[in-house]
């Protein structure tokens, strides 16, 4: 089996993920995980699938052939997940929102060897005054030699400047 993610990007439309499950379905394949959402009228997601070594090929050149209908969809080949060597860590940020958040609490997280795995954020009007909040919720791989307190205060320091409450949740 070979495993391969795909990342896709079309104009939101009834029948889009259909066609993309039908497609890796007639090549034997096998939709494992994804994650998809419509934003701003398009409709983007990244998937995983599986397919028998003899039908990748030929599932690699029905997926590119969705371009035709406006799918576009880029695709490349599946790697091993990395030894474990991090622990999950749960990150909720919520503050004014401002230009340059994501990437002040990225350049901390970078800086300490700190691996985003999941990153989902929004931004929507503050419930009594209307103010644009920001809120942000991911999954961090830290690696095993940075303790949790170390990371809370480095992003401490940051949430101070930047005005935003910060919590991190390990599961273990």
């Amino acid at each position: 089996m070979n495993h391969l993610v795909l990342t896709v990007i079309a104009a939101d439309q009834p029948g889009l993920v259909e066609k993309l499950a039908s497609c890796i379905s007639t090549h034997g394949g096998n939709w494992l995980e994804s994650r998809m959402s419509r934003m701003a009228g398009q409709f983007a997601g990244i998937l995983k699938v599986s397919v028998p070594a003899n039908a990748s090929e030929a599932l690699v050149a029905s997926l590119q052939a969705l371009n035709a209908q406006g799918i576009r969809v880029l695709l490349a080949e599946g790697g091993s997940d990395p030894e474990q060597t991090c622990k999950p860590i749960q990150l909720d940020l919520v503050g004014n929102d401002r230009p340059g958040i994501v990437r002040d609490i990225t350049r901390v997280l970078s800086e300490l060897g700190v691996n985003v795995e999941s990153l989902v954020t929004d931004v929507s009007p503050a419930p009594m005054s209307s103010e644009l909040l920001f809120h942000a919720e991911a999954v961090l791989a830290v690696p095993l030699s940075v303790t949790l307190e170390v990371l809370q205060a480095r992003l401490e320091t940051l949430a101070d400047d930047l005005m935003v409450e910060l919590v991190l949740r390990s599961d273990e």
